[in-house]
């Protein structure tokens, strides 16, 4: 497992704290909920707007709300195009469903979930279907239990103590050691398996897709009936994950 801290510069935390408020409002919103949506006392919320205001990363409203500046605007301008995963990935989910002969899903991380972002289906009858927009919890997920491992042991522990390890089937690991054990498998090995523990009957395999820096930002599975998974897929599925995160830089 990885070992991620915290940047510990309290007032940087606060701003972006206060940027996302502004931008979730949609709209203009006035010091006091955005001191009520942030928790923060209403002088130290002030405090920190007048100072990114200085910036122009907040501007003031005539009627003295707030919202996003136009210095934001311009460095977003400077960020270099990115390409698009969906786009990136899909050429290589359909060859490796092709190959398979099985369901191909592409998810990302948000909170203690996996969101399936983007699927390729296989023509036959008896398949394993995702819906694009669907979550599950990270631990009876393959590529869930991989994201876990990116994050530390004491972060792994209060995932489980946050969620509770909800049971989904009688394979669910519902303990923090075996769900510690098995994730630290799955890092050292480079895959991770979900043996029938979102579903009864069905089976998964999946790796990590990182970007240009080496972080993590996605996974590809596999995933088929319980008695059609193939060990043989777990090559073809790595290469997958590396042919998508060199096309990611």
């Amino acid at each position: 497992m990885n070992t991620k801290t915290s940047s510990g510069i309290q007032v940087i935390d606060r701003a972006a704290q206060l940027l996302e408020a502004i931008a979730a409002a949609g709209g203009p919103i006035s010091l006091k909920y955005l001191s009520a949506d942030t928790g923060l006392h209403p002088s130290t919320t002030f405090r920190i707007l007048a100072a990114l205001q200085q910036h122009e990363l907040v501007e003031k409203t005539p009627d003295g709300n707030y919202a996003l500046g136009r210095g934001l605007a311009r460095l977003a301008q400077r960020l270099p195009a990115r390409p698009d995963l969906r786009e990136l990935a899909k050429p290589i989910m359909n060859e490796l469903r092709d190959r398979t002969g099985e369901t191909v899903n592409l998810t990302v991380r948000e909170g203690d979930e996996v969101v399936y972002v983007e699927r390729v289906l296989p023509n036959r009858m008896m398949r394993v279907e995702q819906v694009i927009g669907s979550r599950a919890p990270l631990h009876v997920t393959a590529v869930g239990k991989l994201l876990l491992g990116e994050d530390s042991e004491e972060a792994c522990r209060d995932y489980a103590r946050r969620t509770g390890l909800p049971k989904y089937t009688a394979n669910t690991l519902v303990s923090q050691k075996s769900l510690l054990a098995d994730i630290k498998q799955c890092v050292t090995r480079g895959y991770a398996l979900d043996n029938e523990e979102a579903e009864l009957g069905v089976g998964c395999v999946g790796v990590l897709v990182r970007d240009s820096r080496g972080e993590a930002v996605a996974g590809l599975s596999i995933s088929a009936p319980r008695e059609r998974l193939k060990e043989d897929w777990i090559p073809l599925l790595q290469t997958a994950g590396k042919q998508l995160s060199r096309r990611l830089g």
